[in-house]
């Protein structure tokens, strides 16, 4: 078995031990530096990535193979990549981009082949002068999204 297999055995067995964490990025560079970055339906504490890292760490021999290793939870500002990160984001305002748009709004629905958006837009009455504020709704697939980013609020 090589060392990446073997990581990544290591990774998904102690995965296999907190399901509502998952996992959306591992690397190992040719110097054996391994990042896993992971995310949780409710969030990713401290105590899941020393949990992780540990069962990396602990069974891997350094004597064998040295390496260095970064163990983390995705960041605020970081791009959603999977189904699940969408799913857990439902009521939170992302900014979505296409190849066409972008479109800050808030995320009311998603499963497994697309994100429904929902958000408030002025545009011009269809009788007379001004402009009006109108809901609009729109339903994206997947495979058009380009980048898609949970939007922070301070309020």
């Amino acid at each position: 078995m090589t060392f990446k297999e073997q990581v990544a055995q290591l990774l998904n067995d102690s995965l296999s031990e907190k399901p509502s964490v998952f996992l959306i990025d591992i690397s190992i560079s040719d110097a054996y530096k391994i990042v896993v970055t992971l995310d949780g339906d409710n969030g990713v504490n401290l105590q899941d990535c020393i949990d992780i890292a540990r069962a990396i760490e602990n069974n891997l021999d350094r004597e064998e193979q040295d390496f260095a290793l970064e163990v983390a939870s995705v960041g605020v500002g970081s791009p959603l990549k999977l189904t699940r990160q969408y799913i857990k984001n439902i009521g939170r305002n992302l900014i979505v981009k296409t190849n066409t748009t972008t479109i800050e709004a808030e995320l009311i629905a998603a499963d497994e082949t697309k994100i429904v958006l929902s958000w408030k837009a002025r545009e011009p009455k269809k009788i007379g002068k001004g402009k009006e504020t109108v809901q609009k709704t729109e339903e994206i697939p997947y495979t058009e999204i380009k980048q898609a980013i949970v939007t922070v609020n301070f309020n």
